[in-house]
C-alpha cells in the first residue's frame, strides 16, 4: 500500500481529487482528514463540526464557520463516514489510516496544528466566560471536553511557538478556567479525593508537569512567585503529576531547583517515588534515586513502600532498581502487613516472585495482618506459575493456614482454581481434607460455590470422604442443594457412599434446603432418587414443603404436590400447615394451590374440598380477609413465635464469610 500499488494509489487520487477540489472545500476536507487520523479518541460529528470552524488565535468562535454535516462528508470524497452504532466519525477503512501514517507529508505538523486550534479553543470569549463550578451543556460546547483532556498531548508530541504562547495565555487565568476542572477529574487517580473548592490551586504548572511539555515548564517555573512545593486541589505537587505519568524531562526540571521537596506526597500519601514505582517508570525512579534527599523507604497510600507498589504491579526493572539500595528493606510490609513478595504473589507477577526469592532476607512463608501466607495469596488467585515457584522451596509449608484457618488448598477449591488444585494434591504433604476454621473441608468449599470441576477433581482422591460435614453439621451435599448448584449436586449424588438424608445440625436434609431456597432443579434431581423422603422433619418439624410455602417458592410446591407421598396438611411443632404459613407470609398463589389440600384426605372427592371444615388453628389464618389483608389474628391460645420469613439456617447452620477481599 504504501509503495503506491494497490489501495495505495486509489488514497492517492482521492486525496489528489480533494484538494483539486479548491478552496474552502479542499481546506475542509484535508483537515477533516487531518483530525480524524491524529485525534487521540473518535469524535462525534458535532466535536469534528466544531472544531474546523475554530480560528486559530481568535479570541471569539463564530458558528457561521461550522460547517454542515453533509458538506463535510462530500468534501472528503468518502473517505470519511459516520460510524451509526458509535456516533463517531471515521475513516472509510483502516487501510486508510496506514497510508496517512506512511505520508506525514500530507498534514505537516498536524499535532501542533491541533494543539494550537484546541488551545484557541479555550482561550475564546465564550469557554473563558464558564464557571470552573458549573456543569455545561457540552451539546452546545461540544468541543470542551476534547480540548481541555488533549490539547496538551498534542502539544507534547510537537510545541510550535504559537502553541507555547497560546498555553501561556490559558494559564494566565488557569485557577479560574473549567478546562482545568475537567482535566482534573479524567485524570486524578483518585477522583474522589479531588477538592473542587480549592479548584484554584490547580495552576498551569500543575498542568504543564501533567502532560509533560517540557519547555512551557521550564518557563513557568521562572516566574516570580512560584511555588515548586505548592500542592494542588488533589494534594499532589507537580512532580508527583510529572513522576506518575513518566515524563522525565520534567522531573530533571523541577529537581533542578533547589527549592524543591522530593519527598513531598499528595493527599493519599504518594510520593514522587511511589508514583513512578507504582507506573513502572524506570527512568523517573533512576532519577530520584540519585539524589542524597530522596527516601526510597517513605510509604504512600495505604502505608505501601515503593517496592510494594513495584511488586504488586510486576514492574521487574523497578523492583531490580530498588533492591540495589542497601536501605530498601525488601519484607517492609504495608498497612494490612502484605509484604513485596505477598503482593507480588497475589498478583501473579512470577518473575518479581523469583527476583524477591531469590534474596537470602525474603522470608517466603512471612504472612499479612490475616496470616495468609504469599503461597495462599498465589492459590487465592489462581495463579498457577507463582505456586509452582513457591512450592519449589524446601522451606515453604504447603499447608500453612491463615488466622482464618483457611489452607492453600482450601482457598483454591473455594476460588475454584483447578489447576493450583491439582498441583497442591499433586503433593503428598497436602491432607485434602484438611479443614479450615469453621470446619470446612475443600470439597465443602467447592461444593458450596458451584465449582463442578474442582469437586470432581478432590473426589478423585481415595482419602476424600464426601460426607464430611463442617462445624455447623452441612455436609458438600447441603451446601451444593442451599446454593441451587445441580452440576456439584449430580457429581454427589453418582457416588455410592453420598447419603442424599443426612441432615445438618438444624436437622435440614438437602432436599429441605433446595425446597427453602426455591431452587427447583436440585429439589427434581433429589426426588428423581427412591430415597429422597420428601416428609422428612428438620428440628422444628417442617418438612420441605413447609418451607416452600413459608418462602413462597411456588415452583417448588407444584413439584412437591405432584407426588402422591406428600403430606400437604403436616404440622410442624407450633401446629401449623405449610397453608396457614403460606396465608400469614401473604403468598396468595401458594395458598391457591394449598387451599383445596386443606385436611383432606385423599378420598376426598374435588368438589368436597371447599366445604371441608377448617381446625381452629388453620381457621385464623385462611379467612379471606387474612388472605386479603395478610393480617395476623391475635392467637387464642399461646403466643406464635416470630414469622419464619426472615430465618435463615445459615446464619446459624453455616459458616460465615471472613476472607479478607483482595
Amino acid at each position: 500500500m504504501t509503495d503506491g500499488l494497490g489501495l495505495g494509489d486509489a488514497y492517492g487520487a482521492t486525496l489528489d481529487r480533494i484538494k483539486g477540489q479548491g478552496g474552502e472545500s479542499a481546506r475542509l476536507g484535508m483537515a477533516a482528514l487531518m483530525w480524524v487520523s491524529h485525534a487521540e479518541r473518535p469524535l462525534e460529528p458535532n466535536e469534528l463540526l466544531h472544531a474546523l470552524a475554530i480560528e486559530i488565535g481568535s479570541p471569539d468562535l463564530n458558528s457561521d464557520n461550522i460547517p454542515s454535516i453533509g458538506i463535510l462528508l462530500a468534501c472528503c470524497q468518502g473517505l470519511i463516514v459516520i460510524d451509526k452504532e458509535a456516533s463517531t466519525v471515521r475513516l472509510i477503512h483502516f487501510t486508510l489510516q496506514e497510508y496517512l501514517r506512511a505520508h506525514p507529508q500530507l498534514f505537516g505538523t498536524a499535532h501542533s496544528s491541533i494543539a494550537e486550534t484546541c488551545l484557541s479553543y479555550l482561550n475564546s470569549q465564550q469557554v473563558k466566560a464558564l464557571s470552573p463550578t458549573s456543569s455545561p451543556d457540552l451539546q452546545n460546547i461540544p468541543f470542551l471536553e476534547y480540548s481541555s483532556l488533549y490539547w496538551g498531548t498534542h502539544a507534547k508530541r510537537d510545541l510550535s511557538d504559537r502553541a507555547k504562547l497560546l498555553a501561556l495565555k490559558l494559564f494566565d487565568n488557569y485557577n479560574n478556567h473549567i478546562s482545568g476542572e475537567i482535566l482534573l477529574k479524567a485524570r486524578a487517580r483518585y477522583p474522589y479525593s479531588v477538592n473542587l473548592e480549592k479548584l484554584s490551586l490547580f495552576s498551569g504548572l500543575h498542568c504543564a508537569s501533567m502532560f509533560g511539555i517540557d519547555e512551557i515548564v521550564a518557563s513557568l517555573i521562572d516566574v516570580e512567585g512560584c511555588n515548586i512545593n505548592q500542592g494542588d486541589c488533589a494534594g499532589n505537587t507537580p512532580l508527583v503529576w510529572a513522576a506518575w505519568y513518566g515524563h522525565e524531562g520534567v522531573v530533571k526540571i523541577l529537581l533542578g531547583r533547589d527549592d524543591v521537596n522530593p519527598n513531598n506526597s499528595g493527599r493519599n500519601g504518594h510520593t514522587p517515588l511511589s508514583c513512578a514505582a507504582e507506573k513502572g517508570h524506570e527512568g523517573v525512579v533512576k532519577i530520584l534515586l540519585r539524589r542524597d534527599d530522596v527516601n526510597p523507604e517513605k510509604p504512600g497510600f495505604d502505608e505501601k513502600t515503593p517496592l510494594c507498589f513495584a511488586a504488586e504491579n510486576g514492574h521487574e526493572g523497578v523492583v531490580k532498581i530498588l533492591l540495589e539500595r542497601d536501605d530498601a528493606n525488601p519484607e517492609k510490609p504495608d498497612g494490612v502487613g502484605e509484604t513485596p513478595l505477598g503482593h507480588a504473589a497475589g498478583g501473579g507477577h512470577e518473575e518479581v516472585v523469583k527476583i524477591l526469592l531469590g534474596r537470602d532476607d525474603v522470608n517466603p512463608e512471612k504472612p499479612g495482618l490475616d496470616g495468609e501466607t504469599p503461597l495462599s495469596c498465589a492459590a487465592e488467585e489462581g495463579h498457577d506459575g507463582v505456586v509452582k515457584i513457591l512450592l519449589g522451596r524446601d522451606d515453604v509449608n504447603p499447608e500453612k493456614p491463615g488466622f482464618d484457618g483457611e489452607t492453600p488448598l482450601s482457598c483454591a477449591a473455594e476460588k475454584g482454581h483447578e489447576g493450583v488444585v491439582k498441583i497442591l494434591l499433586g503433593r503428598d504433604d497436602v491432607n485434602p481434607e484438611k479443614p479450615g476454621r469453621y470446619g470446612t473441608t475443600p470439597l465443602c468449599s467447592a461444593a458450596e460455590n458451584g465449582h463442578d470441576e474442582v469437586v470432581k477433581i478432590i473426589l478423585g482422591r481415595d482419602d476424600v470422604n464426601p460426607e464430611t460435614p463442617d462445624f455447623f453439621g452441612q455436609t458438600p451435599l447441603c451446601y451444593a442443594a442451599w446454593n441451587g448448584h445441580e452440576g456439584v449436586a449430580k457429581i454427589l449424588l453418582g457416588r455410592d457412599d453420598v447419603n442424599p438424608e443426612k441432615p445438618g445440625s438444624c436437622g435440614q436434609t438437602p432436599l429441605c434446603n433446595a425446597a427453602l431456597r426455591g431452587h427447583e432443579g436440585v429439589v427434581k434431581i433429589l426426588l428423581s432418587r427412591g430415597d429422597a423422603n420428601p416428609n422428612k422433619l428438620d428440628n422444628q418439624s417442617r418438612t420441605p414443603l413447609s418451607w416452600a410455602a413459608i418462602k413462597g417458592n411456588e415452583g417448588v410446591v407444584k413439584i412437591l404436590l405432584e407426588r402422591d407421598d406428600v403430606q400437604p396438611n403436616k404440622r410442624d411443632e407450633e401446629g401449623r400447615t405449610p397453608l396457614s404459613w403460606a396465608i400469614q407470609e401473604g403468598h396468595v398463589r401458594v395458598v391457591t394451590l394449598l387451599l383445596p389440600l386443606a385436611s383432606a384426605t385423599p378420598s376426598t372427592p374435588p368438589e368436597q374440598l371447599a366445604t371441608i371444615p377448617l381446625t381452629s388453628s388453620d381457621y385464623q389464618y385462611n379467612t379471606p380477609h387474612a388472605i386479603s389483608t395478610r393480617a395476623t389474628p391475635t392467637p387464642q391460645t399461646r403466643p406464635l413465635r416470630p414469622s419464619p420469613s426472615s430465618f435463615n439456617p445459615r446464619t446459624t447452620c453455616s459458616r460465615i464469610s471472613k476472607r479478607r477481599p483482595r
